[in-house]
């Protein structure tokens, strides 16, 4: 018993210590028009596994940007772009490289997010990412503004609920108390408000940025409506000239650059 507990143990700390190998390596992706370093994150095993192996492999090599969007994404890594004509419509998913997710709220699409795409929700509820393909974000900068909108928008159904809740019932007394005792009406507001946030933060569908998302998108910018829905599991940390000179090609009505951005080869440091 104790030598099958011994393999056991010996196998569990093999994988761990793969994984932690695999974690933190920096991927190089040569193009014909530049070279981009992402790193990839630990704590989205499957996916950086997964992607790595490929990359090991090769199954990149030779490939695509298949769709370049500006301001939005480029996709690029699908087996069947790899020999695909000029002009010919490419880059559709492979369901045998689907794994599940591993989205990490953490992380959010700010620019240079390396991330897999996926089918769309009706046909792929649980989300599985497409792991033989995969996009980097581009995006926009948004003002404090916008995001201050953004929220306000998707957040009003659950904010006037809350103030029906917990506001209404008391607006007259609170009417009273502010011109009686300030202290205690600002005292009774903030116990309202509190009450109203808890109401949004657990509705479904809630939209609050965090502070590190607000700095990210008014600076660098992202595209959060993709945050929550996708796996990301790397980041750039070079070549975002070439992010953007890719992003801003020329492009067909499918959204593929009329000049061939190639994938020559994705390495693994």
């Amino acid at each position: 018993m104790k030598k099958i507990y011994y393999i056991l143990s010996a196998l569990f700390l093999c994988v761990v210590a793969t994984s932690a190998q695999e974690a933190g390596k920096t991927v190089v992706i040569k193009t014909n028009v530049g070279t981009m370093k992402a790193i990839l994150y630990d704590d989205v095993p499957n996916h950086t596994r997964t992607f790595i192996e490929r990359a090991k492999r090769g199954d990149f090599n030779g490939t695509l940007f298949t769709r370049v969007l500006p301001e939005f994404m480029i996709q690029g890594g699908a087996p069947d772009s790899k020999n695909a004509p000029a002009g010919a419509k490419c880059g559709f998913g492979d369901p045998s490289a689907e794994i599940p997710p591993e989205i990490n709220e953490k992380y959010f699409h700010k620019k240079g997010a390396l991330a897999a795409p996926r089918q769309p929700d009706d046909v792929n509820p649980q989300k599985k990412s497409d792991m033989s393909q995969f996009f980097i974000v581009q995006g926009k900068v948004y003002r404090e503004t916008e995001l201050d909108t953004l929220e306000r928008t998707a957040n009003y159904p659950a904010r006037q609920k809350a103030l029906k809740e917990f506001y209404a019932p008391v607006r007259a007394e609170l009417n009273m108390i502010k011109m009686s005792n300030k202290r205690e009406y600002q005292k009774r507001l903030r116990m309202i408000n509190a009450q109203i946030d808890s109401v949004i933060q657990a509705t479904p569908g809630h939209l609050l940025f965090t502070d590190e998302q607000r700095k990210a998108y008014t600076t660098v910018g992202g595209c959060h409506h993709l945050d929550g829905t996708y796996t990301i599991f790397g980041e750039l940390t070079e070549g975002f000239d070439v992010l953007d000179q890719i992003a801003t090609q020329p492009k067909d009505q499918n959204d593929r650059p009329k000049k061939d951005i190639r994938i020559q080869s994705i390495t693994i440091e």
